[in-house]
């Protein structure tokens, strides 16, 4: 069930509600939005006794049943859009903000004067990858701890926020320790004991879509951060494996409305990933703002013909500032802004 509380209710009245969905047998799950807070109650209403006594009650306004699966990421559990805080930035909200980095961190030069570009060009978020899970076990696979550290300075100096890939249960409190953000690949897209270590972080958790996933499996994989008390949820669509061979991947842009229709959580897109073709990603980034994404993911590099991982894909500094410049009118078109 779903209990929807009124605006500008008390602390205490608020506390209230929880102590009697606990009591009634159920476990409740916090979800605040801009303007309404909502509870979701989970368990097994064959057994325990109704929530829908609740709606007399002075500081509820709503309480109604939830048909969908994902019964947390439903726009059905909360029909207004959520948004996640990372330091000073808010993702969801009215502001469009861009992720951007390199597909990996290779040293502290490489790093900062990425960092520093993408700042100056209105980067709001640092992206660079710490561990690289690789297809090959001969390719790079990243720098570790010692990455994680370069984007920690990275952060100081900057003042971006960090998001970085997990890849191991192992490593959940090491890398929440230095990252803003945690990002959860492709290939972990269901490693489910990995999505609920990464959820008890307590970090904002943004869940890249599997290559063969189908979307009701991607929103019941969110469903993991969530029902582990973690509302800060951002779905990432980063392309599918089809019978396609021109593009890296086929980047499934209607995957956007779809998930806005069906969720209340922020949408993020991954064009490098998507198509890994530098030489697309401008073009798909522009389709991803028009079709109502919340924030773009961009992999740049000072250099891409000597990146470590994925030069292909990757933009240059100039590059990536040209992009942001054409972006704007797409941004204001869309109702958003910078």
């Amino acid at each position: 069930m779903i209990i929807v509380l009124k605006p500008d209710i008390s602390k205490k009245e608020e506390k209230a509600v929880l102590t009697e969905i606990r009591k009634l047998g159920y476990k409740p799950h916090i979800m605040r939005g801009v303007e309404r807070t909502v509870i979701g109650a989970i368990g097994d209403e064959r057994k325990n006794h109704t929530l829908e006594s609740l709606a007399s009650w002075s500081q509820v306004e709503q309480v109604m049943p939830v048909q969908k699966r994902y019964k947390l990421v439903s726009r059905e559990a909360h029909r207004s859009s959520s948004t996640v805080k990372v330091l000073d930035q808010v993702l969801g909200g009215r502001k469009f903000h861009v992720m951007a980095g390199p597909c990996s961190v290779e040293g502290e030069a490489q790093l900062m004067k990425t960092a520093e570009a993408v700042k100056a060009a209105g980067a709001t978020i640092l992206r660079g990858g710490a561990f690289k899970p690789r297809t090959s076990p001969y390719e790079f696979q990243g720098l570790g701890e010692k990455a994680l550290k370069l984007l920690a300075k990275a952060r100081k100096e900057t003042g971006l926020g960090i998001i970085t890939e997990l890849l191991s249960e192992g490593h959940a409190e090491m890398v929440a320790e230095y990252a803003d953000i945690l990002q959860i690949g492709t290939r972990n897209a269901q490693n489910f004991q990995l999505l609920i270590a990464a959820a008890r972080t307590g970090k904002p958790v943004m869940l890249k879509r599997g290559l063969s996933m189908k979307i009701e499996e991607w929103l019941l994989a969110g469903e993991y951060i969530l029902a582990n008390e973690n509302p800060n949820l951002l779905f990432c669509e980063r392309g599918i494996r089809t019978f396609e061979t021109y593009t890296r991947n086929t980047l499934d842009l209607s995957a956007v409305p779809i998930i806005k229709n069906e969720s209340h959580c922020p949408v993020v897109v991954d064009p490098s990933q998507g198509v890994g073709r530098a030489d697309l990603v401008t073009a798909v980034c522009k389709g991803a703002v028009a079709m109502g994404a919340d924030a773009l993911l961009i992999e740049v590099h000072p250099n891409p013909a000597e990146a470590w991982s994925d030069g292909a894909q990757q933009l240059t500094l100039d590059g990536f500032s040209r992009l942001m410049e054409e972006l704007k009118p797409f941004v204001a078109a869309a109702g958003r802004e910078f």
